[in-house]
């Protein structure tokens, strides 16, 4: 059996989970999530902790078994703690200006400013220009919308120059030998 997918989910006191057939719905102080379930994987509430069960040993369903396991966990947590990555703008005149949860303003040596909107859900915070916060509550939505502000201006090898998450290292190239 799956190790992950044979983990319980604790649901902590204040979240309230869903089952129907083919979906969960888990609701906490955050707010709420919703997600599909795939075929012939079911879940089952056992007092306060969730169990992800499979039908069978096929390759497909073990797959999914872990899988789903873990993103009704990342929901639970979520909706409990809510989800944050953090960014860093590296680069001589290259910043961040916030218009607002919802907006934020880019400076990343283009010839304009870049405008990036977040999409429901997610709120973006500026503490300082060169820092950058996305915040949700769906781990997935989190993670893209990051990935979609770093691929505007990926770090480049040679100075180092761009967006990157926290505490992501860069590997550095040696430029052109000098004479």
């Amino acid at each position: 059996m799956s190790r992950v997918g044979r983990a319980p989910i604790a649901v902590p006191s204040g979240v309230k989970v869903d089952l129907s057939d083919d979906s969960v719905t888990v609701t906490g102080p955050q707010g709420s999530l919703e997600r599909r379930l795939p075929p012939g994987i079911t879940i089952a509430q056992e007092g306060e902790v969730l169990v992800v069960s499979r039908p069978d040993d096929e390759r497909h369903h073990r797959a999914l078994h872990g899988l789903t396991r873990s993103l009704v966990a990342n929901m639970v947590a979520g909706v409990t703690q809510g989800f944050s990555k953090e960014l860093e703008i590296v680069g001589v005149g290259y910043r961040a200006n916030a218009r607002g949860p919802g907006a934020i303003e880019l400076a990343l040596g283009f010839s304009h400013p870049v405008e990036v909107a977040a999409p429901e859900g997610i709120t973006f915070e500026v503490p300082t220009p060169t820092r950058v916060i996305v915040k949700g509550i769906d781990k997935e939505k989190v993670g893209q919308v990051a990935a979609d502000i770093r691929s505007i201006r990926k770090p480049e090898p040679y100075k180092g120059k761009g967006v990157r998450y926290s505490g992501e290292r860069v590997l550095r190239k040696a430029g052109k030998a000098a004479k």
